[in-house]
C-alpha cells in the first residue's frame, strides 16, 4: 500500500468542468493540481469538444492512475440532464483515451465520505477539502468538488485494500 497514486477527480459540466488531481503516498493526501475548464463556444458540440481537448492536455500533463468522476444527480430540466451527461460522457472517453480506470460516486456519496452528511452544504465539502490537502486556497466550487470527488475515491479504494487483507 506504499505506492503512490495520483488521481484525477472530475466535476461534469458543459459550461465549467471543474478538475483536480490528488495524490496519495503512504495514507497522505497532496494537492498536485486543479483548476476550471471554462469553454469558450457557442455552439454545444464545440463546447464539448474543447472541453474533451483540454482533459487530454491534463492528463497528458499530470500521468494520472485512476479518475473519479461525479455522477450526475436527477435535474427537474431534462434538457439540463441531458447536456450533464453528455459533458460527463466527454470526460469519461479522455480518461478511456489513457486507459483509466474510471469510477463514479453521486454527490451525497462523496459528501457522506468527506463530511459524514450526504445533505452537506458545499462549504463544508470545501473546508474538509482544504483540511485533507492542508491547503487553504479558493479554487472555486467546481475544482473543489472534483477534488472532493478524488479524495473520495482514495479513501474508498483505501479501505477496500485495507478490507482485503
Amino acid at each position: 500500500m506504499n505506492k503512490d497514486i495520483k488521481v484525477i477527480g472530475i466535476d461534469p459540466g458543459s459550461q465549467n468542468m471543474g478538475w483536480g488531481i490528488v495524490q496519495e503516498s503512504s495514507g497522505v493526501l497532496k494537492l498536485v493540481a486543479c483548476g476550471i475548464i471554462r469553454p469558450k463556444a457557442k455552439e454545444f458540440s464545440l463546447r464539448l469538444g474543447e472541453i474533451f481537448s483540454e482533459l487530454i492536455e491534463i492528463l497528458k500533463l499530470h500521468k494520472v492512475d485512476e479518475a473519479s468522476v461525479e455522477d450526475i444527480f436527477t435535474h427537474k430540466n431534462v434538457s439540463s440532464a441531458l447536456k450533464l451527461g453528455q459533458a460527463r460522457g466527454v470526460a469519461i472517453a479522455a480518461c478511456a483515451l489513457y486507459k483509466l480506470p474510471v469510477y463514479s460516486f453521486e454527490p451525497r456519496v462523496i459528501k457522506k465520505n468527506l463530511v459524514g452528511n450526504g445533505g452537506a452544504e458545499k462549504s463544508q465539502v470545501s473546508f474538509m477539502v482544504s483540511r485533507l490537502l492542508g491547503v487553504k486556497e479558493d479554487w472555486g466550487v467546481d475544482a473543489g468538488d472534483a477534488l472532493a470527488a478524488a479524495i473520495c475515491h482514495l479513501n474508498s479504494r483505501r479501505m477496500t485494500l485495507l478490507t482485503k487483507r
